[in-house]
């Protein structure tokens, strides 16, 4: 929206400087995007008459002129421009002067004749073509009326100001106009509003006689309003405000459309003007669209409608499409002499998609989709009809003709002088609230600290008491907030938490290790949520998911991983590492929340490493995703434990649940072959961990120890076992046994097949014996070894 002080200032007194109010209305929360000085770069423009005008001796499309500037003697001027004529009033630039662009006017020579200054069209003065005047867009700007040669250019043009524009957003519809800018300017200085005269002056005859309006059905329109102006004069409107149209960035037409536009400017409501003896009947019946309903509209296009279109009807076709543009037939010409004056409320939704659908994007149908103050609709029928009186000779009938109701023009809310203060940390007293709701001109009623606050139409971002209390806030002043320090009950010194510093460090393994981290959506497919679940646990269902694909809260992170993984290998990134630190989500019942859980999950596939100059590779494999596991075990000061498993989607003889204590808290593993080759994906491995459970667990202080002065004793052993049997058991019974000199007990060699049964296995284990205190001594070590043997016996195991 852009504002015009100039404009604005018949509203409100401003006695600023444009750069503070657009500073004061910025800070209250409607943003000045830009500050246009219209005077800029122009010097020495004024108003001059042609006394004569004569054909260029050495050139065919040249003239010259003798033109008044209001000095002592005329000066000559050669001027090329198709339209000029003696007796016109123009714009000069004089000798010296400047114009946009960094143009210099000089003396000057134009084939042998003396030019004395620059007769300008409105585009070298910097007016945007597409706002000129149709009949002055190839020639210089002609000024009607009688003005004094000499008169500065830019006072008589109305050009000697400076424009704001607004960059609002959509709650702030009420700015879209030149009279709600007003309201918001007099209540941030505390000025008064006056509004511009709208009662008109030559009414007679009846409306009812000559009219009838009906809608089909009131939600797509809720109120439509007519009145009816006779003996309108085509012709082109008075100059202040052809200009304020241009400056707003409308070009103007003729009186009668002007108008209308001018009222849409200034009251924020569209209006339409229909030419009533061409509208085809006397009657207006609004209704929605036919399926496949054509209408040519102003622009001459034949447009096909749609049954969600309004259309404005004269019972038989269309003759406008209703907030967005109307029928060719039915428009002001330079033939008409009476008009309807059309103002109305419709269904914003229906505009906005009528008007997207269409591409027919314009001032009416941007203020009909945000909304239009309901207070405002007939006065701005009102204002049109007083200015067709006098500017377009016109006569008002008596009355209007409308159906449909305006609603309510307030909406009433109560509030508290306490929950002001309390939800914005002022001490307002009654009387400063009272003051500002004064400013805003809010009718109001008061009883002690309770306010009952009726907020008008035309302001429909206030319905609740916070929207009231942001009103008071912002008109007292943001910067008016009081200063305080937080309050803190325990201070910290700013530290990383426990958590944190673990996060950080988990992550600088992981990375460390060649993995990158991922991050997805917690959303996923019915279908995958509960895949490599650690947990059986209902699912979370949106009740309105996007897609299908994004319908259900995930209960785990390989899915997305292996998506993500997919994804990669499809455009020729086979080795691929990553990892994700993400919540899951499981159901706990209808109309309860879900429980969140923080997981630790990754990826792993084609090779870990690659050394191209030493022709090396290190596929990835179980054991090598399992010491990723490892390393942040012990980063987190913890010990895992595996136990082989078999799970959906994972390779039934290459998975392991890992164990914290007795507890189940992740998995590892290689995907199922059949997962794989669904995916396209060589062999990939995923690991799985309950992260806040393993953050749950505290890492005591770290106890050093020396480096031993005594010598230790490594012995080995070959047994042979069950080959379902886990070399984790015999690894526990070995320590359950060792007493305290064992310090370590290692599995180095795992053999099945010759001269060993079918169902049974050779494991090779290492054990390390070591007293930090004395020298160990074979008789104590043979007692623990023998003992060690003994309970691996009796569980069944052969000493080989």
């Amino acid at each position: 929206m852009l504002i015009s002080k100039e404009w604005l200032e018949d509203y409100v007194s401003i006695d600023e400087p444009i750069e503070e109010l657009a500073e004061k209305i910025t800070r209250t929360g409607i943003e000045v995007d830009d500050i246009t000085d219209l005077t800029q770069d122009i010097k020495n423009l004024v108003v001059g008459y042609i006394i004569d005008k004569q054909p260029h001796p050495n050139a065919d499309k040249l003239n010259i002129c003798q033109v008044d500037l209001g000095e002592s003697e005329p000066v000559q001027i050669v001027c090329g421009a198709p339209n000029v004529q003696r007796g016109q009033f123009v714009i000069v630039a004089k000798v010296g002067g400047r114009l946009p662009g960094g143009i210099k006017i000089k003396r000057a020579k134009l084939r042998g004749e003396r030019s004395e200054g620059m007769i300008c069209s409105l585009q070298e003065i910097g007016i945007a073509s597409n706002v000129i005047p149709k009949s002055f867009e190839d020639g210089i700007y002609v000024l009607p009326g009688d003005i004094a040669p000499g008169t500065d250019a830019l006072t008589a043009l109305y050009l000697d100001d400076e424009m704001m524009e607004f960059d609002l957003t959509p709650n702030r519809a009420d700015a879209l106009s030149m009279i709600g800018t007003g309201y918001e300017v007099a209540a941030l200085y505390d000025r008064e509003m006056q509004k511009p005269p709208h009662t008109p002056e030559k009414e007679e005859g009846d409306v009812q006689e000559e009219l009838s309006v009906s809608i089909a059905e009131s939600q797509i329109a809720p109120y439509y309003s007519t009145r009816i102006v006779k003996d309108v004069s085509i012709q082109p409107s008075p100059l202040w405000m052809q200009m304020r149209l241009i400056k707003a960035g409308i070009r103007p037409i003729n009186n009668v459309v002007d108008i209308s536009n001018y009222v849409l400017l200034e009251y924020g409501q569209p209006l339409h003007m229909f030419d009533q003896d061409e509208i085809g009947s006397n009657s207006i019946i609004v209704r929605q669209a036919k399926p496949n309903e054509k209408i040519t509209t102003l622009d001459k296009q034949e447009r096909e409608l749609q049954s969600e279109d309004i259309v404005i009807t004269n019972g038989k076709e269309p003759i406008a499409i209703a907030g967005v543009m109307g029928g060719d037939f039915s428009e002001v010409t330079e033939r008409t002499t009476n008009v309807i004056i059309e103002g109305a409320i419709f269904n914003p939704v229906s505009i906005r998609h009528t008007s997207r659908r269409l591409n027919l994007r314009s001032e009416a149908s941007s203020r009909f989709e945000k909304g239009v103050a309901a207070e405002l609709v007939d006065e701005a029928v009102d204002r049109a009809c007083y200015l067709l009186e006098q500017y377009a000779n016109g006569q008002t009938r008596k009355g209007r003709v409308s159906a449909g109701d305006l609603g309510q023009f307030e909406t009433p809310i109560q509030i508290s002088v306490e929950k002001v203060n309390d939800t914005i940390g002022f001490e307002l007293s009654a009387d400063d609230i009272e003051q500002i709701f004064n400013q805003l001109g809010f009718n109001h009623q008061r009883e002690g600290a309770i306010f009952t606050v009726y907020a008008p139409s035309r302001r429909k971002d206030i319905s609740i008491p916070e929207d009231l209390i942001e009103e008071i806030a912002r008109i007292y002043g943001y910067d008016a907030l009081p200063s305080t320090l937080p309050v803190f009950n325990d201070v910290t010194n700013g530290a990383l938490t426990d958590k944190q510093a673990k996060t950080r460090a988990v992550k600088a393994t992981l990375e460390g290790a060649g993995l990158n981290e991922a991050i997805n959506y917690s959303l996923v497919s019915k279908e995958d949520a509960s895949s490599y679940a650690l947990a059986e646990r209902s699912v979370v269902e949106l009740l309105m998911p996007m897609s299908e694909a994004h319908s259900t809260l995930r209960q785990s992170l390989i899915p997305n991983l292996i998506d993500a993984t997919a994804y990669n290998v499809a455009r020729k990134n086979h080795d691929v590492r990553l990892y994700e630190l993400g919540r899951v989500f499981f159901g706990n019942g209808t109309d309860q929340l879900p429980d969140e859980v923080t997981y630790l999950s990754g990826i792993l596939t084609g090779n870990y490493v690659v050394n191209k100059w030493q022709n090396k590779k290190e596929e990835i494999d179980f054991y090598i995703v399992k010491g990723i596991v490892e390393r942040i075990a012990e980063k987190l000061d913890l010990e895992l434990t595996y136990t082989a498993a078999e799970i959906d989607g994972l390779h039934p003889g290459r998975t392991a649940q890992i164990y914290l204590r007795d507890e189940c808290i992740g998995v590892i593993g290689e995907l199922h072959p059949e997962v794989e080759k669904e995916k396209d994906l060589s062999r990939t491995y995923v690991f799985e961990l309950n992260y806040d459970r393993l953050m749950q667990e505290s890492v005591g202080y770290i106890n050093y120890k020396h480096i031993p002065r005594y010598p230790g004793v490594s012995r080995d052993i070959a047994l042979v076992i069950n080959r379902s049997t886990p070399s984790s058991d015999i690894i526990g019974i070995i320590k359950q046994n060792g007493d305290d000199i064992l310090q370590h007990a290692e599995v180095f060699d795992v053999y099945e097949g010759e001269h060993v049964a079918e169902d049974e296995k050779s494991i090779a284990i290492r054990l390390a014996y070591l007293d930090t205190e004395n020298t160990l001594t074979d008789e104590r070590v043979n007692a623990v070894h023998n003992n060690i043997l003994e309970a691996l016996e009796s569980s069944g195991a052969t000493i080989r």
